[in-house]
C-alpha cells in the first residue's frame, strides 16, 4: 500500500509547524511524540524538503455510543452492540505556507485510505472527527461527514470510505 505521509519522528521539523491554529500547532509541537510514544496516537507527517512539515494528522481507536448515530445506520447493527468501534481522526492540519494547494484534501484522503485499510484488519464501522471549529466542520461536510446530534463530532461510514477505494 502507498500513502502519501510517514509516521512522525525525530527529524521532522516540528518546531517550524505553523497552521495558524495554536491548538494544532502546539500540539505537534509538544505533544504529538509522547501520544505516540504512549501508543495514544499515530501522527502520519506530509513531509517537504530537508524535513519540513507540510501537514499532518493522527489517529486512534474510539468507541461511540449507538445513541448518537442516526436511526437509519442504528436499525442495520445488532442491538448487543450499545458502543461502536471507530477510527478517530483526531487531529488534521495544514502548514500555513502551503495553504491554496488542496493539502488538506490530500491528508483527509490519506487518512481515511488509512483507516479503511486497518479496518479490513480490526473492527471499525466509520470515521469520527471532532472539528474544532466551523470552519473545520464545513471542510469535512464538504467530504461527506454527517453532524452527530448534541455532540459536535461528525462521522463518515467505512461503507461510504469503501467506495472511495
Amino acid at each position: 500500500m502507498t500513502y502519501l505521509t510517514v509516521h512522525l519522528n525525530g527529524d521532522h521539523k516540528k518546531k517550524e509547524f505553523e497552521c495558524g491554529k495554536p491548538l494544532l500547532d502546539s500540539y505537534l509541537k509538544t505533544q504529538a511524540k509522547q501520544d505516540v510514544k504512549r501508543k495514544l496516537s499515530a501522527c502520519f507527517i506530509l513531509e517537504g524538503e530537508k524535513n519540513a512539515i507540510k501537514g499532518y494528522y493522527t489517529l486512534s481507536s474510539a468507541s461511540i455510543d449507538r445513541s448518537m448515530l442516526p436511526e437509519a445506520i442504528i436499525k442495520r447493527l445488532p442491538a448487543s452492540y450499545h458502543h461502536l468501534p471507530v477510527t478517530l481522526l483526531g487531529r488534521l492540519a495544514v502548514d500555513s505556507s502551503y495553504r491554496g494547494q488542496r493539502l488538506g484534501e490530500l491528508l483527509l484522503l490519506d487518512a481515511l485510505k488509512r483507516s479503511h485499510d486497518v479496518a479490513l484488519e480490526v473492527g471499525s464501522m466509520a470515521v469520527v472527527v471532532d472539528p474544532l471549529d466551523k470552519d473545520a466542520q464545513q471542510f469535512y461536510e464538504k467530504y461527506g461527514f454527517i453532524v452527530l446530534p448534541d455532540s459536535g463530532k461528525m462521522f463518515l461510514t467505512m461503507d461510504s470510505i469503501s467506495q472511495l477505494f
